[in-house]
């Protein structure tokens, strides 16, 4: 859009760039920026046109994205025009991803190289690396307190070694996945100990106050993250007698992108990142980036226009880079990281579903679907050219956030019903086969989280030491009915480390010091290559996953209508255990599969006849794709056994 003023202080900058970028070959730099800068004019000036240095500040901020885009090497500029060309490439089928800690995957990211074969063997071709950046030992936050932004934890590798990753990825065709952790830096990074130095420039880059007048304004209104190892929001540092802003841990502290500096720079290391060969970028925290007082200082209208700024500016830069928005909220708020008032995302492509998630949990626990259904009826609808991130377990604990309305309309209490599920994942409630941990039980308002191993939160870790079969059996089948959902729900599916696997709890944290205070750390395990051998022999429950998962995932590639295109259309099919969907090909709508998830512990059947006014042909004869045989059917009923789903065609 060509629009006066913004375009006059383009010429402006560009005839102010420093003689080392002009000299430079910029044609696809120069036509990306003239087709962006009124986005990007206009949300600069929206955030930071209040400041006398401006024009300066908008100087600085073409001339990073210059250096960026010529710091792109040859190879990586063919794939961003490949992916312009090709813009909806992310939301195929064909995508499936894998999250993983470095050395819980492998002993180093050279390691981790030398074991991508892997993933091919899996049908795995998205990689989430979790936080590999520099971090104190002991006060990492898992990763996520970052003490150089540039360098990698030389307990598990160096640049290269990641840039071999990254090639060793691109030959196959697998997606490279790496954090950026946006909200905060460890108190040990550069910045941080240049404001304790006393230098006021960096001290502006966090939020620092002589006396608790204005933090307790801000407490006021704000939630406090983890209430049991980090209260409050605030943190008293003695050498610098501030009160410095730390809402994760008193370790971090937190970012002013009321700053434009703080945004520059960290524009800055996301280019850096993307030049290193990453293919999307997971941008953690994104909730938290705007601090306001009165407010929670979460989903503020200004923490989408930083992450609108940080797409159009990166857009120029490296086209070919997704963003992926980590903010874990209720579904009216996470929506908006795909960008407010558009159609086409415009901030983050790719968000967690983290309410899908918490619903698939809550179906396991009360062995039917109804809050299921309630919830994905009213998850809003995504826009075009984005994508939802679908997850069963990741690295982080499971809070039971789904909205009170939805607990409230299948005639639940929602603080009762939250209760009992943290009852049944921690195995307090009589008969779960559950073996979970909470998580920062706040005694307060009653909250708290879940820690555990997919395979133990579903009965495996319990059904193995018992030797009950039956416990076993139900185990595994609920771990592929809760893949079979996130396979065929319309996004990208992410499995965990370990889950292929049926890995359980890993209790050994409670022997590191660095680890015992956080239950976290049970989920987190690192896997013991020589038992994952077993999934070569038959018989074994390693075996029976991960050939059973890789199955499901080479069909899911294979079916058009598992592309994501607002292309799912849920299903009341009267009966409260089975949850059921049809996807259909958004160029050929004939072409369909109908999704049926039994969350009974009790064989259930699906009346045809009830769904018969949404297209159904009640006298058609069905095909599961996942095992190649047509269901049991009997009256136009298709009986389901405990825990079983179908992927169904008509023929």
């Amino acid at each position: 859009m060509y629009e006066q003023v913004s375009h006059s202080l383009l010429n402006a900058i560009l005839d102010d760039l420093k003689p080392e970028i002009r000299r430079q070959d910029l044609r696809h730099f120069y036509t990306r920026l003239g087709a962006n800068f009124y986005a990007i004019y206009s949300l600069f000036f929206n955030l930071y046109g209040h400041r006398e240095d401006f024009q300066q500040q908008m100087l600085n901020l073409v001339e990073t994205m210059a250096k960026g885009y010529i710091n792109r090497s040859s190879v990586l500029e063919r794939v961003d025009i490949e992916r312009e060309q090709d813009h909806n490439w992310f939301l195929s089928q064909k995508w499936v991803g894998m999250a993983l800690y470095t050395n819980g995957f492998a002993e180093n990211l050279d390691d981790l190289a030398d074991k991508s074969p892997y993933f091919q063997e899996l049908g795995v071709n998205m990689v989430h690396i979790m936080p590999i950046l520099m971090c104190p030992t002991g006060k990492s936050d898992g990763g996520y307190a970052i003490s150089d932004f540039r360098q990698i934890d030389d307990r598990i590798g160096d640049l290269n070694d990641l840039r071999r990753v990254a090639e060793e990825f691109r030959k196959r065709d697998i997606l490279l996945v790496l954090d950026i952790v946006l909200n905060h830096t460890s108190e040990e990074h550069e910045w941080a100990k240049k404001a304790l130095m006393g230098e006021r420039q960096y001290q502006d880059y966090y939020f620092m106050f002589d006396n608790r007048e204005i933090p307790d304004m801000f407490e006021q209104s704000m939630p406090e993250i983890f209430p049991e190892s980090s209260p409050g929001n605030f943190t008293w540092n003695e050498d610098m007698q501030k009160w410095v802003m730390t809402v994760f841990h008193d370790y971090q502290w937190d970012l002013n992108y009321s700053n434009p500096n703080v945004f520059i720079e960290m524009l800055d290391i996301i280019l850096f990142w993307a030049n290193q060969g990453v293919d999307v970028l997971r941008l953690d925290a994104v909730a938290f980036l705007w601090k306001k007082i009165g407010s929670a200082c979460q989903n503020e209208r200004n923490a989408h226009l930083i992450l609108q700024l940080m797409k159009d500016c990166c857009q120029v830069t490296a086209p070919g880079v997704l963003f992926i928005a980590e903010a874990i909220v209720a579904p009216v708020e996470i929506i908006k990281y795909f960008g407010e008032d558009a159609i086409i995302a415009k901030e983050c492509e790719i968000a967690y579903n983290a309410t899908l998630m918490a619903l698939l949990w809550n179906g396991i626990a009360t062995k039917n679907a109804k809050l299921l259904y309630q919830g994905v009826k009213n998850l809003p609808v995504k826009l075009e050219r984005a994508t939802w991130l679908n997850y069963v377990r990741c690295h982080d604990d499971i809070g039971f956030g789904f909205d009170d309305n939805d607990v409230r309309a299948v005639e639940y209490e929602p603080f009762a019903h939250r209760k009992f599920l943290v009852d049944y994942f921690s195995g307090q409630f009589e008969g779960s086969p559950a073996r979970g941990m909470v998580f920062m039980h706040n005694d307060t308002t009653g909250d708290a989280r879940i820690s555990g191993s997919l395979a133990s939160l579903v009965g495996l870790e319990a059904g193995l030491e018992s030797g009950d079969q039956a416990l076993i059996s139900d185990a595994i089948n609920k771990i592929l009915l809760l893949h079979s959902l996130i396979l065929s729900f319309g996004g990208i599916p992410l499995l965990y480390n370990g889950d292929a696997l049926g890995v359980l709890n890993d209790y050994s944290y409670r022997d590191d010091p660095s680890k015992c205070n956080d239950n976290r750390w049970i989920h987190r395990p690192k896997i013991n290559w020589e038992r994952a051998e077993l999934r070569k022999k038959q018989g074994t429950v390693e075996y029976t996953l991960f050939n059973a998962l890789k199955k499901m995932i080479a069909i899911r590639k294979e079916t058009s209508s598992f592309a994501d295109f607002n292309n799912r259309e849920l299903l009341d099919v009267n009966n409260e255990h089975l949850l059921c969907y049809i996807r259909f090909n958004h160029l050929r709508p004939s072409e369909r599969v109908m999704v049926v998830a039994n969350f009974d512990a009790n064989p259930q059947y699906l009346d045809l006849e009830f769904i018969s006014s949404k297209g159904i042909n009640i006298y058609a004869h069905f095909i599961d794709l996942y095992s190649g045989r047509s269901p049991a059917q009997y009256d136009r009923r298709i009986v389901l056994q405990a825990y079983q789903f179908y992927w169904l065609t008509e023929i």
